[in-house]
């Protein structure tokens, strides 16, 4: 059995300093705790990420854009599936935002 940290316990940081932890690495999939601590992508940023990932903010609030020009609030609790190869970046976060990530390889025709 592996016991892990509480999800919303956040690690020591920096305040607009993002950290990443995986919690689960797998060849078919990562499983990473996010704590973004207000930050947001650097100006130009976008994510083109090879696998899908399915997202849930646990606490706090954020805004994400994709290049289509939509653009997403989520709140504590708010999911969301983002496509591979679904450009998108992070406009902003709170302070308290936490998040989990899970990425993974769809099925072809999934």
């Amino acid at each position: 059995m592996t016991r892990f940290p509480n999800l919303l316990t956040a690690p020591a940081g920096k305040p607009g300093v993002e950290s990443i932890a995986d919690l689960i690495r797998h060849p078919a999939f990562t499983l990473e705790q996010i704590v973004s601590r207000g930050a947001a992508s650097l100006d130009g940023l976008w994510y083109d990420q090879d696998r899908s990932e399915w997202v849930v903010l646990l606490q706090g609030k954020a805004e994400l854009r994709f290049d289509s020009g939509e653009s997403l609030a989520l709140t504590a609790g708010d999911p969301l599936h983002i496509p591979a190869h679904r450009r998108h970046r992070v406009e902003r976060t709170s302070p308290d935002a936490v998040w989990l990530a899970l990425h993974y390889q769809e099925e072809p025709g999934a």
